[in-house]
């Protein structure tokens, strides 16, 4: 493919000749030169005027800046620009050796022989340009198949004859560019490169030496003396060598992958900028829509100030420390913005700047004593950095919100000529929030909408655009009218009402005018406005608006809707009927007077509120508390003092532009305010989940009596699955304390001997120190309690830390990773011989040995773990940015040994999370060091040694950021740097040898002579062997003091971890493994919570088995219940309970006591307790919930079911049930697609409703019309569905109806067409296959949630085409696409395309005809 970047064109004018780009020949070569010549038309001729001007751009390197701007055209790499350099010496070169154009044309001129042809050296321009364009352009079927554009195989065109033959008296100087251009093609009919170099020596200089004025074989010994063959052969081979590993290195990944695979794998050129700026990858990501913003001084001390009063509303802050606390959030701001720092290494390595210390004097202090103490307390703590990152982002919207405002203002005043507006001065001053800029911009775009559409018709004009319509808003024609007379004489402008309203007393007064409204409105008619009630209308609106887009009086309004607002919730018609006392939404269904500090308390609530306004079950009512009052100080405000008929006429009029103008107030704040509470609420919800995952990440290692600080522990994991007895095994794994599953083995149950002795031995044999168990439901409880007894009985122990034998304990395993890892690709990668169960079991144990690890490997999949009841209610992404703080808190608190990250793919999960980096960063990061030897000795090879020949891996910004979280293990004194395996930033290095030194009370030869003879860590090294103590006698605060005084450096805090550090390196400084508490087991191993199960709850239950003291049952999770014979009802008491319940049956009881340790629960059947279930707790005042609208909606609901009841039939049947449609619904739902429920219809006695489960809540409900009954109560001797389906009996119409058309269903569903999920994503899965496809037509089949028992067929032709949506219905045996039956799939697919390419024959031959 070498021949795309060295091809050389001419202008797109000139008649160029045929080339046949297969063969890379001229088409016509074989009729000689009569037939090239008469090609050249007379456009060539006028071009050959400009042959010198020509052939100096080509000498000069026009070709190859045609070169360097096809590479740009096609993305080619920066290595391609060094060729064509190498290229364009070697032809510099070639031209030194070889006379020059203008020398030639000399000498020949002098001798006689006139200009040179010119016509040669247009050829292979053309060529080149032909051989262009035919692999832009695809040739048309004639030219495919033309007979006119081959050669006879071996044909030479006249130029490669004159080369070929070397009879030429007059070297032509494009030979050697023709051989440089050759195409793949003429490589192989010109041979290998020594016949190319013979060729070369021939044809490259065919100059006559008469012609030179030269005797004969001058020439020869030229090029003897010179070695011009030598040199020359050397450069043939250099340049082929260059062309081959040119056509292997040519292609890019996007000529290979398609572009969704290149963002998924992170390697688009985006991810290549990113991947190499000097910038933190989280930082380049989260500021990517304010790349361009750039933030003064000025601005930056701004917003410091901004954020820090932002927090303190927050926090409880002393008043005496909030000038402490801007000043440390201005610090790490400025870290943060300016210097590029990350919250980890801000919170590990500028900690001193987040902490105010105070000197206290010693009242009593003695000589040698200090004389004071030092008061610390700390201001800032990591998750205030992060707080202050995301407020940095809301202040640079702001800031860039701001910025384009007054962009636009000062357009006004420059262009337009507007006079300084002291409303836009004084509020642009005081604004601080992006709703404060939006009312100045209303503003602006209100007062002067006729200069902004000057001003956007001259930009447009200046960019040549046309010039926009030039129609008047309404307010606009008022504005310009005579009407706007009128508006003045109401007596008071919009801004001496909105001062009034602000200082909330009445300093401006409105004044009458001496005429009534109407009388008045008479003299300001106009053709908009012809009559008085037309002008007063239109006044009113207008002073209406003034006052609505006044910035003043929407700051003073806003202040008292976001303090004093109350939300109320009316229930819809489709809310009462769905929502009852057992549902979700419950809890807000009546609410009312809801005020905005409940709803800050309870930000899950309100998220469901939303959630159940866009169900359509309830809507949302947002008002003032207090409306009346307002309305009543806005009339006081606005009105005249006057008493008279004209003034209460007035004061009339002025109180309907109140009216008016807080209808549109209710409407701006009301969606203002929803918007605020939702992202509040979001916030709050997406901080419970950062916490409740940090503290799943701030677990160490399990860690049994007897291990060390440090070990990892050996786990033997235990599960029995699901626990059914017969079908599931007990399975354990063995996993090594580096984390391999080397061990597994498989039980029927522990009840037996020999299986007991089994198990015991291996627990022996492996020498586990702690035992872990997990499982699917609550039968692993018996295995855990069985293994307790393994333990005991077999004397399984191990000696703890004073050397007594202690058991090996038994524990519970959080299994929230092990559940998605066992059936995960990862999983089958990494154990590919191991059953599910016990991939899951070697989760387990990997989970013991390091929680951080586990939950990092999960990647993007930890969203499926529910950290939060409400976390459903935010979106992937929201919940992916608060997982992702808490996992780079946790990482760079622990630091990453970036050698084995880079050999252990497992622990490289944890590399993006280190401080600046990220996942792009990190797979350089792991590519650099494995390409240099596949490990780091120091952090400074991250930098790169170019004396040692190692690339730099990392900018110094970068390095700075991620230094001192990446450990280098201290396993060689002599090379290595034992801070390298320390928390101690490279930074701080000089710090810990000068701490060292003065703690082993070296001087400063000591420390240089120990330096040259064993390192410069030879100081370190000797104070951690042994003598590390001696860093207890050093006052760290007169070395803090000294560095603070000298280099205005606070360090207080980082000489305190050098302390630490050198003690030890990396101290575990994560809490001890956590276990986990009854109600996180019951939760488990039940799938309950105390919100799902309770006692007082009822519940459906099974029964197991059945005494005249008892019955045992069984509830749905799983759990043991117990029914004694107090708690059974009178009439199974009165006929045995044997006979009355039989084992099997599904009653309903109720909770009276649940027991989560054991799992075991007290029932009750008794009638009258099952009809009063415990009431879902209402968080809400006695005066938030509205008993009268409830008590309503009961009493109309009883009526409606009264009536239901009434005409409701009992029909003996298996599959009938007494339900209404939503009760068959809820029935249907955890059971198979094709289960059934017979029920009563509403449409009279003779029709029965049959409902069937189409989908995952799909239900079709089928009206069955009954004839030939023989009374109101039988069912009819046939059966009729949808007037042409006709069945003897019930039986008859459930198989071959209903279970037809699921079956059909199925086999739609298990075709590869059929695409799961709702109409919205088979769109967005169509939209990117044809992105990645353009060229080709897609369609695919997805269930119809709107129309049970249809399909949507949505196609899209190809990129460019609308999507299109067709429904296919499903019918007993068939499909019907378009009233057309098909009986199978593939024949459905066929008709649709031959249905499909109809239609569009159709319409082309209409729209033709149409053009005629």
């Amino acid at each position: 493919m070498d021949y795309i970047e060295r091809e050389a064109s001419l202008d797109p004018e000139e008649d160029e000749e045929e080339f046949d780009e297969e063969a890379g020949e001229n088409a016509d070569a074989a009729n000689g030169k009569k037939k090239r010549a008469e090609d050249f038309d007379s456009s060539e001729e006028e071009d050959d005027e400009d042959d010198e001007e020509e052939a100096l751009r080509v000498r000069e390197g026009f070709i190859v800046d045609d070169e360097d701007e096809d590479d740009d055209e096609d993305g080619a790499t920066v290595k391609v620009k060094r060729r064509k350099k190498r290229r364009r010496s070697h032809r510099e070169e070639e031209e030194e050796d070889v006379l020059d154009e203008e020398d030639l044309d000399l000498v020949m001129e002098n001798t006689g022989e006139g200009g040179r042809d010119n016509k040669s050296k247009f050829k292979r321009l053309k060529r080149g340009r032909e051989e262009q364009r035919g692999r832009q352009e695809s040739r048309g079927l004639n030219d495919i198949f033309s007979d006119d554009e081959l050669d006879a195989p071996g044909d030479l065109d006249d130029d490669e004859r004159e080369m070929y033959g070397g009879n030429n008296r007059r070297g032509d100087e494009f030979d050697d560019f023709i051989e440089n251009d050759s195409s793949d093609d003429e490589d192989r009919r010109m041979g290998s490169g020594d016949e190319r170099i013979s060729r070369r020596r021939g044809a490259g200089r065919q100059v006559d030496p008469e012609t030179l004025g030269l005797r004969a074989g001058a020439m020869n010994d030229m090029e003897d003396i010179f070695g011009l063959a030598d040199y020359e052969d050397a450069l043939v081979m250099a340049d082929e060598a260059q062309e081959m590993e040119e056509r292997t290195h040519d292609l890019q990944l996007k000529d290979v992958f398609e572009p969704s695979e290149l963002q998924e794998r992170l390697l688009t050129d985006e991810d290549n900028i990113i991947r190499n700026k000097d910038i933190p990858e989280r930082f380049q990501l989260i500021r990517k829509p304010f790349e361009n913003l750039e933030v003064s001084a000025e601005e930056l001390h701004e917003e410091g100030t901004w954020i820090a009063h932002s927090l303190i509303s927050k926090k409880r802050i002393d008043p005496d420390l909030e000038e402490p606390f801007i000043e440390a959030v201005r610090n790490v701001l400025r870290f943060l913005v300016v210097d590029n720092y990350e919250v980890p290494f801000i919170s590990h390595q500028r900690k001193d700047y987040m902490i105010h210390a105070v000197k206290a004097p010693n009242r009593n202090f003695r000589e040698g004593e200090p004389e004071y103490t030092l008061l610390s307390q700390r201001l800032i703590w990591e998750k205030d950095c992060w707080g202050i990152l995301d407020l940095d982002l809301k202040f640079r919207a702001f800031l860039e919100k701001r910025n384009s405002f007054k962009k636009t203002y000062n357009a006004l005043r420059n262009k337009m000529g507007i006079p300084q507006d002291p409303m836009v001065e004084e509020r642009l001053k005081q604004s601080t929030m992006p709703d404060q800029i939006q009312d100045l911009t209303d503003y602006l775009h209100f007062q002067y909408h006729t200069q902004l559409k000057d001003l956007q018709a001259s930009d447009s004009a200046s960019r040549g655009h046309r010039r926009p319509g030039a129609g008047k808003t309404k307010f606009e024609r008022i504005r310009l009218g005579r009407v706007y007379g009128l508006v003045r004489a109401f007596g008071i402008t919009a801004e001496q009402f909105a001062r009034n309203v602000e200082d909330s007393k009445k300093r401006e007064f409105a004044e009458d005018p001496n005429r009534l409204p109407d009388v008045c409105a008479d003299d300001y008619l106009d053709n908009d406005f012809p009559t008085s009630q037309n002008a007063l209308l239109a006044a009113k609106q207008m002073l209406a608006e003034e006052i609505v887009t006044n910035p003043r009086m929407r700051n003073s309004l806003r202040v008292q809707w976001f303090t004093q607002a109350v939300i109320h919730v009316n229930v819809t018609e489709k809310g009462v009927k769905q929502i009852d006392e057992q549902h979700q939404y419950y809890e807000f269904k009546y609410l009312k007077e809801q005020g905005l500090p409940a709803i800050a308390g309870n930000p899950a609530r309100y998220l469901k509120m939303l959630k159940a306004e866009s169900d359509g079950l309830v809507e949302l009512v947002f008002e003032l508390q207090e409306t009346n009052r307002l309305t009543r100080d806005l009339y006081e405000y606005i009105t005249s003092e006057n008493y008279s008929e004209i003034a209460e006429a007035w004061n009339r009029e002025r109180k309907d532009v109140v009216d008016i103008a807080l209808k549109k107030f209710a409407q701006i704040f009301t969606k203002s305010l929803r918007d605020e509470l939702r992202t509040a609420c979001e916030d709050e919800i997406a901080n419970a989940i950062n916490e409740a995952y940090g503290k799943r990440l701030d677990q160490a290692p399990y860690k049994s009596k007897h291990m060390e600080e440090g070990e990892t522990p050996r786990v033997f994991a235990f599960s029995n699955g699901h626990g059914e007895f017969g079908r599931d095994a007990i399975v354990g794994v063995f996993t090594d304390e580096y984390g391999k599953a080397v061990y597994t083995l498989k039980v029927d149950d522990l009840r037996n001997d020999e299986n007991r002795q089994k198990v015991s031995e291996a627990i022996r044999a492996r020498n586990a120190d702690v035992i872990g168990v997990s499982g699917f439901s609550v039968q692993t409880n018996r295995l855990y309690e069985d293994l307790i007894k393994l333990v005991e009985e077999h004397d399984l122990t191990l000696p703890d830390i004073n050397n007594e034998r202690q058991p090996i304990d038994v524990v519970f395993v959080n299994d929230e990773v092990a559940r998605l890892y066992q059936h995960s690709d990862r999983a089958k990668t990494d154990h590919p011989d191991l059953a599910p169960l016990l991939r899951y079991c070697a989760a387990l144990g990997r989970y013991m040995q390091s929680p951080m690890h586990e939950y990092a490997a999960l990647g993007k999949d930890i969203v499926s773990i529910a950290f939060h009841p409400a976390q459903n209610l935010l979106s992937d992404e929201r919940i992916m940015k608060s997982l992702e703080s808490a996992m780079v808190d946790t990482v760079n608190l622990c630091g990453v040994n970036v050698n084995d990250a880079v050999r252990d793919p497992y622990k490289a999960n944890l590399l993006p999370y280190v401080s600046g980096l990220g996942p792009r960063k990190k797979d350089q990061l792991i590519k650099s060091i494995s390409a240099t030897g596949g490990r780091l000795v120091t952090r400074d090879q991250l930098m790169g040694d170019f004396d040692k020949g190692l690339p730099q891996i990392f900018g110094p910004k970068v390095f700075e950021n991620c230094a001192s979280f990446l450990i280098i293990s201290y396993d060689n004194p002599r090379d290595q740097e034992y801070l390298d395996s320390t928390r101690v930033h490279p930074e701080a290095y000089d710090l810990g040898r000068k701490m060292a030194a003065d703690a082993l009370d070296f001087d400063e030869e000591d420390v240089i002579h120990l330096t040259q003879t064993a390192g410069k860590g030879a100081v370190i090294n000797k104070l951690i062997n042994g003598n590390a103590y001696k860093l207890n006698e050093l006052i760290l605060e007169e070395y803090a003091e000294e560095l603070e005084r000298n280099f205005n450096q606070r360090k207080r805090a980082t000489l305190e971890t050098i302390r630490a550090e050198l003690r030890e390196s990396y101290e575990e400084l994560r809490a001890r493994y956590r276990l986990m508490s009854v109600d996180e087991i019951f939760t488990m191993l039940t799938g309950e919570t105390k919100d799902t199960l309770d006692e007082g709850m009822v519940v459906a239950v099974k029964i197991r088995r059945v005494t005249d003291r008892y019955v045992s049952a069984r509830l749905d999770c799983g759990i043991e219940g117990n029914v004694s014979a107090e708690e059974m009802p009178m009439e199974a008491l009165n006929i045995k309970p044997s006979h009355y319940y039989h084992v099997g049956q599904t009653v309903q009881a109720r909770i009276e006591s649940l027991s989560r340790k054991t799992f075991y629960a007290e029932l009750s059947l008794r009638e009258e307790k099952i009809r009063q279930p415990r009431r879902a707790h209402l968080d809400a005042l006695p005066h938030e919930w509205d008993d009268e609208r409830e008590e309503k909606d009961k009493a109309r609901l009883a009526i409606t079911n009264q009536e239901q009841t009434r005409t409701a039939r009992v029909i003996k049947h298996p599959l009938f049930k007494p339900f209404n449609s939503r009760q068959a619904e809820e029935f249907l739902a955890g059971r198979s697609r094709g289960d059934a429920v017979i029920r009563p219809s509403s449409n009279g006695p003779d029709h029965i409703a049959v409902t069937w489960k189409v989908g995952d809540g799909i239900y079709q409900h089928i009206d069955v019309l009954e004839l030939d009954k023989a009374n109101e109560f039988t069912v009819g001797k046939t059966l009729r569905v949808a007037g042409k389906y006709s069945y003897s009996d019930l039986d008859e119409l459930i198989v071959n109806h209903v279970k037809n058309m699921a079956r059909k269903i199925d086999e739609l569903c298990n075709n590869g067409k059929f695409q799961a999920g709702s109409k919205e994503d088979v769109e967005k899965w169509l939209e990117k296959y044809c992105e990645a496809n353009p060229k080709r037509s897609a369609y695919a089949f997805a269930l119809d949630a709107k129309r049970p028992g249809y399909f949507l067929l949505l196609f899209k032709a190809n990129l460019k085409s609308n999507l299109g949506c067709w429904h296919v219905k499903v019918v007993p045996n068939a499909y019907q696409l378009r009233d057309t039956s098909y009986p199978e799939v593939v024949t459905l697919c066929n008709g649709f395309k031959t249905m499909y390419m109809h239609l569009e024959a159709r319409q082309k031959a209409g729209r033709s005809g149409g053009m005629r």
